[in-house]
């Protein structure tokens, strides 16, 4: 049984309410949702798949980012509680509504075809034309703010970064000791925001489970990273340690294209495992709802497209012309379920660990600080 999802504490208490919080800090005119104290730099350290419930469970195994949960918050990553969700919340400042970047694979309306927004692929895209918002990096860059982006050298240039990161400075760093290192080198210019990300953590628990042998080990890596760039910081600067989504392991797996009950009326199935946006053919939607809410019935959430958008769960609000991209159909498990789709989406139906869905385990995030003020 489950007493209802836990939907994003959008405006009080979410990723893109640090995002505007930190440029507060800065000194930029704007809201301060988290009240974030003042700092003359700021680094964040997003850690992909770091979710609160999991650190908590494996506190031994990073003892540095332990010792600071005590004073720390926990933050909503958002739905869907997924990277490219977030990381676009992160970048805007707004909700999933806003900026439109409403789960992983997402109908293009008008073309019958579904777009991968991580992969940048499925449908020609430009990424000013899918997410066309200011980011927050150009409003830093436009104030004076040296915003900077430390990560792998392979993501400079794709349509995801050019969706989510317009106006920062890329700096390509690949080991974890060349990230600190760029990242601590970048932080002694005046008013810099860096952020420095991670994605081996959340790469691992999806091959092997958060929790695993080899999950823990690269926990360990991301906490000696954390211990590095806190005792680098220069003078007036603080940084913040968070993630973009937890994770759950699942013990059940649902083949939706396998199913004949999930198929009937079905055009296309997006989204992902574990929030799945089904589009319905022509005047089938309340069939296809009425289907999946039974099949479902007792491990997800299964609502209308209309009932997501009224119960906030994008926000509170969804620009109209981004409802197509919403499935007619969204289903969201809540029991250990991973809702699969082999034929399209490969990959995914061999993973141990996922996210997506508004559990505790998936949308808790930490947020973690260390200060020189």
């Amino acid at each position: 049984m489950t007493n209802g999802p836990l939907v994003p504490a959008y405006g009080a208490g979410s990723l893109p309410d640090l995002s505007r919080s930190l440029l507060a800090s800065l000194g930029l005119d704007g809201p301060n949702p988290l009240g974030i104290p003042p700092a003359e730099r700021t680094c964040l350290f997003l850690v992909d798949g770091l979710g609160a419930e999991l650190l908590a469970a494996h506190a031994d195994a990073a003892p540095f980012l332990s010792s600071l949960v005590d004073s720390s918050r926990t933050l909503t990553a958002g739905f869907p509680a997924t990277t490219v969700t977030s990381l676009c919340s992160l970048g805007t400042g707004v909700s999933p509504g806003e900026h439109g970047m409403l789960g992983l694979t997402l109908a293009v309306p008008g073309t019958g075809r579904l777009f991968n927004c991580l992969r940048w692929s499925g449908v020609p895209m430009d990424p000013l034309e899918w997410q066309p918002g200011e980011t927050v990096y150009q409003r830093a860059a436009a104030a004076g703010i040296d915003a900077v982006y430390v990560a792998p050298a392979e993501f400079e240039g794709t349509g995801l970064t050019g969706a989510v990161y317009r106006g920062v400075r890329y700096a390509a760093a690949e080991t974890p000791d060349e990230r600190v290192a760029r990242a601590l080198a970048e932080l002694r210019q005046p008013r810099a925001h860096v952020t420095v990300y991670y994605g081996d953590l959340d790469a691992m628990g999806h091959m092997t489970g958060w929790g695993s042998e080899e999950w823990l080990g690269q926990l360990a890596i991301v906490d000696g990273m954390a211990e590095r760039l806190a005792a680098g910081l220069p003078p007036g600067s603080a940084l913040y340690i968070t993630a973009d989504h937890g994770m759950v392991n699942a013990s059940e797996k649902l083949d939706a294209e396998a199913t004949p009950e999930l198929t009937h009326g079905v055009a296309l199935l997006g989204g992902e495992a574990r929030a799945r946006h089904v589009y319905a053919q022509e005047g089938a939607a309340a069939e296809v709802l009425a289907a999946w809410s039974e099949v479902l019935r007792g491990r997800a959430w299964v609502v209308s497209r209309e009932e997501a958008v009224e119960s906030g769960w994008f926000g509170p609000r969804v620009r109209t012309e981004w409802l197509g991209r919403i499935g007619d159909v969204v289903a969201v498990p809540y029991t250990d379920l991973a809702i699969i789709a082999p034929t399209t989406h490969k990959i995914e139906a061999i993973f141990v660990g996922y996210h997506g869905s508004m559990t505790a385990h998936e949308q808790n995030i930490p947020l973690l600080e260390v200060s020189t003020r």
